[in-house]
C-alpha cells in the first residue's frame, strides 16, 4: 500500500509539471499569435491606437531584443528542475530509503512544482501588462525578473507593474524583488 501511494505522489507531481509545461507551450504559441494585431491596424513592435499608447502599458522603444535569450533561459530552468525532480525521484524509489526520506523529497518535488507552477503565471501576469517577453525566477532569498528593455531603460512607471504584481501575487515583499533589464540594441 505504501509503494502506491508514493507512487501515485509522484506521479501527481510529474503530472502537474507535465500540465505546467503544456500551458507555458500553450501560452507562448498564442503569444506569437497575438504578435500581430492585425484588425487593430498595427503590429508587435508598432501598437494601434490603444491603451498602450495612453501610457498605460509599456511598449519598448521599437527594436528588437534577443528572444532567443528568454527562451534559453526557460529551458535552463526547466532542465535544472527536471535534473533535480529525477534526481529526488531516485531518492523515493530507492529501496533503503527511510520513510523521512521519502517524504523529504516528494515535499521538495512538491515545491519545485509549485514554484515552477507561480513562475509561469508571473510570467503570463507580466506579459499581459504590456511586455515583449519575461523570465522569473523564485528562490528562498527572492524574486528576479528578467525583461527586455529600451537603450534608457525601464521607466519608473514599468518597473513598478513588476513590483505590483510580483508582491500581489507572491509572499516576497518589493525589497526581495531583482528587476534585470535585456537592453535593446
Amino acid at each position: 500500500m505504501k509503494k502506491f501511494k508514493r507512487n501515485a505522489v509522484i506521479l501527481t507531481v510529474l503530472l502537474f509539471v507535465c500540465v505546467a509545461v503544456y500551458l507555458n507551450w500553450a501560452y507562448n504559441k498564442n503569444g506569437a499569435e497575438a504578435e500581430t494585431l492585425g484588425a487593430a491596424g498595427g503590429t508587435k513592435n508598432q501598437p494601434a491606437e490603444t491603451a498602450e499608447d495612453a501610457g498605460l502599458y509599456y511598449t519598448g522603444d521599437g527594436t528588437d531584443y534577443d528572444e532567443a535569450y528568454f527562451a534559453q533561459a526557460r529551458m535552463n530552468r526547466e532542465e535544472a528542475r527536471s535534473a533535480a525532480a529525477a534526481t529526488l525521484s531516485t531518492v523515493t524509489e530507492t529501496g533503503g530509503a527511510s520513510q523521512e526520506a521519502i517524504d523529504a523529497a516528494v515535499s521538495e518535488i512538491s515545491q519545485l512544482t509549485d514554484v515552477s507552477l507561480k513562475e509561469s503565471e508571473l510570467e503570463s501576469l507580466i506579459i499581459a501588462k504590456g511586455f515583449d517577453d519575461c523570465v522569473v525566477y523564485i528562490s528562498d532569498a527572492g524574486v528576479s525578473v528578467t525583461v527586455p528593455a529600451p537603450m534608457e531603460g525601464l521607466s519608473t512607471a514599468a518597473v513598478a507593474r513588476i513590483t505590483d504584481i510580483v508582491t500581489s501575487e507572491t509572499d516576497f515583499c518589493a525589497s526581495e524583488l531583482k528587476v534585470i533589464e535585456i537592453k535593446n540594441a
